[in-house]
């Protein structure tokens, strides 16, 4: 959940590097590398406190850990160096996964004034990493004040509308798990943990092999369009999975089919609400002709799933409602075929970015070629007042 002190953080930062760089898609682009950068520090010291080891800034990397760099014992130009020294050794490094060699691969400070990158880092700090969701949140919000985030349509979804969704589809080792809009990967890792707790042996040990865990890392899938989300996807996943090498493509679900003849047991998504200027330009293997990405998306989820396949997906209130004949044709197909419930959330659930009314669509092929009813649920709250600050409640 966005909290003020992660606002004031990303303000700041922005703030600073404004005179230097006065692009904010650019801007973002440094805020989130130095995010990325301490996250993997501070995850380093969370595996120390508990026993283990480091496994990013360890050998010949560690003294480009963050805490190294923000050492109070240098002075500024000596911060500044370590940092931009720090990025190329991760670019480089032989000990790392080679995905961190692609996430880094163009990283550098496009200036240099010593002074800005030293306060820009000090601002960065106060962030602390204690679970992921910040790196995504703090994404986002960079998004949202770029003005970049509204025209894609993209607005994060909560962590517990996600393990709300993953707990209904019930995702099974063995299946293969597919987010076609992945943004940060929070359907993936709120599977992988899923999997894992139904797994887990009475006695609370490992219930998973070795071998099973291999087939999860290659069964979990995101793909995204946007190469920096595709980023933190990867980060996410290896932070919450260990796994070097996260299934996770920067590809265009609705404008190329280089992929189309793969499907999945489960489907889950949240999907971007848009029909950006220009258009879209969709292939020619979507079953509805349209140009509103929630139509498109929910038809590729459609077309997607196994004999047995399950999805979970939110979508504008207009897909449920609208006249229009894309959407007549697409409930159609749903309810002829897939649909297993509708769920209809709150209009805040998706604040402080938008306060578009949703609902979440439950696909189970196998279930709905059994029934002639489709279950529909009306969930007036969800633990959090509907306004921008989406704070707690009885």
């Amino acid at each position: 959940m966005l909290d003020n002190s992660t606002k004031r953080v990303i303000d700041d930062a922005r703030q600073t590097l404004v005179g230097q760089i006065p692009i904010p898609m650019q801007q973002c682009q440094q805020i989130t590398t130095a995010l990325l950068y301490k996250f993997m520090s501070d995850d380093d010291l969370l595996s120390l406190e508990a026993g283990g080891r480091r496994f990013y800034f360890a050998g010949a990397m560690e003294p480009y850990s963050w805490e190294n760099i923000l050492d109070t014992r240098l002075d500024i130009e000596q911060q500044s160096r370590r940092y931009r020294e720090g990025l190329e050794a991760l670019k480089n490094s032989e000990t790392l996964p080679s995905m961190f060699h692609e996430i880094f691969k163009d990283s550098l400070v496009p200036y240099s004034d010593h002074r800005t990158l030293s306060i820009f880092l000090q601002q960065v700090n106060r962030i602390v990493y204690d679970d992921s969701e910040k790196l995504g949140d703090a994404y986002e919000y960079l998004l949202k004040t770029a003005e970049s985030q509204a025209d894609a349509g993209q607005f994060r979804t909560p962590r517990h509308i996600i393990d709300f969704i993953v707990k209904i589809i019930q995702p099974r080792k063995g299946e293969v798990i597919r987010d076609p809009a992945c943004g940060t990967g929070g359907f993936l890792v709120s599977s992988y943990q899923y999997i894992k707790r139904k797994n887990q042996k009475e006695d609370g040990t490992e219930g998973l092999t070795p071998e099973e865990y291999d087939r999860l890392h290659r069964n979990l899938q995101g793909y995204d369009i946007s190469p920096e989300m595709n980023k933190l996807a990867m980060v996410n996943m290896y932070l919450h999975t260990r796994n070097k090498d996260p299934r996770i493509l920067n590809y265009d679900t609705l404008t190329k089919d280089d992929l189309w003849g793969d499907n999945a047991d489960v489907i889950l998504a949240n999907p971007p609400f848009m029909s950006p200027k220009g258009g879209i330009q969709p292939h020619k293997r979507f079953g509805v002709t349209s140009t509103r990405s929630e139509v498109l998306f929910v038809d590729y989820i459609m077309q997607h799933l196994n004999e047995r396949g399950r999805a979970g997906v939110i979508v504008p209130e207009g897909v449920i409602f609208q006249s229009g004949n894309a959407y007549k044709q697409l409930r159609k197909m749903l309810v002829d075929n897939y649909l297993a419930a509708v769920i209809s959330l709150p209009g805040g659930v998706f604040q402080p970015y938008s306060g578009v009314k949703t609902s979440i669509l439950i696909l189970d092929k196998s279930l709905a070629g059994r029934a002639d009813t489709v279950a529909f649920f009306k969930v007036e709250r969800d633990g959090f007042d509907l306004g921008a600050q989406r704070r707690p409640i009885d």
